[in-house]
């Protein structure tokens, strides 16, 4: 069907002639230009959004009492607000579980996970996984095996291992490679994690955890 002309400008608000838009347009250049050349921009305030909640997390055996935003995620609140950087983001997503953290036990990505949703829940972070100053047995295990090149997929690969351990004390190599089939590693150290896998399950029993 052949356009109507009266249709032509259906995409400009009502009142709001071409040329007027045009000239808002080229004013709007007109500025930004004079900004790129070094003029100063007024500082602008970020406007809160006056929705807040206070939750009481459950981190590493500890009751925490935070004031968050309902859009957070638990990985943002874990790292920007409570401090625990162990807990790494990388996808935001869902993909590559570098934010991994344990939720009563078992892996979850935290960066898909709101912290409100955590509340009345047992979150255990990598930082949880110490015990006093000495490295736990899945840690050391990745340490002694040489489970990573770059690191940045460590804490969610340990966090992966230790939540299959805690299912699965014996795991085989199958249940290894089904256990952290979610955590990505881009410098490919995967038979270094299958080994320091295997090796955490005997420290594990060694140690009695």
């Amino acid at each position: 069907m052949p356009e109507d002309p009266k249709n032509k400008n259906s995409e400009l608000k009502p009142g709001l002639s071409r040329r007027g838009f045009l000239s808002s347009v080229g004013a709007g250049a007109v500025v930004a230009v004079s900004l790129k050349e070094g003029e100063p921009a007024r500082a602008q305030e970020i406007e809160a959004t006056g929705e807040t909640a206070t939750v009481e997390l459950s981190i590493n055996g500890s009751k925490r009492k935070v004031l968050v935003e309902p859009r957070w995620s638990l990985a943002y609140v874990l790292r920007e607000v409570l401090g625990l950087t162990g807990t790494k983001i990388g996808c935001e997503r869902g993909e590559c579980g570098a934010c991994t953290v344990l939720i009563d036990g078992r892996p979850h990505y935290s960066c898909i996970m709101l912290a409100v949703e955590a509340e009345g829940r047992e979150i255990t972070t990598i930082e949880g996984l110490m015990q006093g100053d000495k490295l736990g047995p899945v840690q050391q295990a990745f340490l002694e095996e040489d489970g990573f090149q770059c690191g940045f997929c460590t804490p969610g690969q340990i966090m992966a291992v230790e939540g299959l351990l805690r299912r699965s004390p014996t795991p085989d190599i199958g249940r290894i490679r089904a256990g952290v089939s979610g955590n990505l590693c881009r410098c490919g150290a995967y038979k270094n994690i299958f080994n320091a896998a295997e090796k955490a399950s005997r420290l594990k029993k060694e140690g009695g955890a």
